[in-house]
């Protein structure tokens, strides 16, 4: 039996939530309390796996004060005659910032006050980019 995949909106709803936690600096741990739920619940609900009903996803948007509208920010709908699917279009900067690496990098990089600075390690983090980018 082949394993149930997650449903890209749900996976999109569950990146949004992650930053959004991140972004405040709210544990998993501490979501879960809030909510009455456990940290693997939150887990769940962020990569996507479990499903974000209305009313839960309703008190998530008050606990990370943002409107319901953030959870659903890059989603493109699809016409296709006779469906009115939703898919998930996660542009690669999405991506990036919902994965912790970059995430915390984007943090740290928004505290460097020098734009000398600032400008040296965007030059830094290119550089690297293109030796990766010759060993390919």
């Amino acid at each position: 039996m082949p394993k149930k995949q997650a449903n890209p909106v749900d996976v999109q709803v569950g990146n949004r939530v992650r930053i959004r936690r991140m972004l405040i600096g709210m544990s998993q741990e501490r979501l879960g309390d809030l909510l009455g739920l456990t940290f693997q619940q939150v887990q769940k609900y962020e990569k996507g796996v479990n499903r974000i009903g209305a009313g839960r996803l309703f008190e998530v948007s008050r606990i990370l004060n943002v409107p319901i509208d953030f959870f659903y920010e890059g989603l493109a709908t699809t016409s296709q005659p006779g469906v009115g699917e939703t898919e998930a279009t996660a542009p690669p900067v999405m991506e990036f910032v919902s994965s912790g690496e970059g995430l915390q990098l984007s943090l740290a990089f928004m505290k460097i006050r020098d734009t000398k600075v600032r400008k040296r390690v965007l030059d830094l983090v290119k550089s690297l980019a293109e030796e990766e980018e010759q060993k390919n």
